[in-house]
């Protein structure tokens, strides 16, 4: 029996991923606080960068009102904070707080056990071959 075509096997995988993306499957399972939780992803990504709410619309892909509500819920959950701009006081800028840091740290932790579920019986060499094969592939998708 002929192996699927190696192109068609990633796509239908990434198809998959992207679908439990859409679901934040991580997210459910864990209990955590899903639109918040991308806020404080979008702003940990831009690091050391600060980003203020149109940023955050870029990084999630949504308009400028549906960001500001899903800061406002950030704020109010007390994990970002608002602080002006040094360079520009018309700007605001959003901080993560110590409790959305440990809420960050809590999210890795559980993706990463996860992870290492998903590939328990792998060798180290397997586990390091995938990261670094994944991270060349996600980077030649940028070009």
């Amino acid at each position: 029996m002929d192996k699927p075509d190696p192109v068609a096997a990633v796509e239908t995988a990434m198809i998959t991923i992207r679908r439990r993306q859409t679901r934040r499957t991580f997210a459910v399972q864990a209990g955590g606080p899903d639109p918040v939780q991308e806020v404080l992803d979008a702003i940990e990504a831009a690091e050391p960068d600060a980003l203020g709410v149109n940023g955050v619309a870029a990084a999630l892909g949504v308009d400028q009102p549906r960001a500001s509500k899903l800061v406002a819920a950030a704020v109010t959950a007390g994990l970002v904070r608002r602080e002006a701009d040094q360079q520009d006081g018309r700007r605001t800028t959003l901080v993560l707080t110590a409790d959305g840091r440990r809420q960050l740290d809590w999210v890795h932790t559980y993706r990463r056990e996860r992870f290492a579920a998903a590939m328990d019986g792998w060798t180290d060499d397997e586990r390091q071959t995938f990261a670094d094969l994944l991270t060349r592939f996600l980077t030649g998708l940028d070009r």
